[in-house]
């Protein structure tokens, strides 16, 4: 496991995080004393899927067409007395 102070957290985040890497956990000392563990984040979630379905995005906002009766029923009221 890798030591590092918390100065270098600061001034050499680059190098912490090729040492969190290599290594998965690095003590941050604080005057000589271990004070913390960082670790890399692991996402209790699932991966989200690469990229965004848009035909079954655009399938899902398309308005139901009339059933027939309906139809039917707008065109009639649609005439009044032509």
């Amino acid at each position: 496991m890798a030591t590092a102070t918390i100065r270098d957290l600061r001034t050499r985040f680059g190098h912490l995080k090729q040492l969190l890497t290599k290594h998965g956990e690095v003590i941050l000392t604080d005057h000589g004393r271990p004070a913390f563990v960082l670790r890399p984040y692991i996402s209790r979630r699932p991966a989200r899927r690469k990229g965004i379905d848009y035909f079954a995005r655009l399938v899902a906002n398309q308005p139901r067409p009339l059933s027939w009766a309906a139809a039917k029923a707008l065109e009639e009221a649609s005439r009044d007395e032509r």
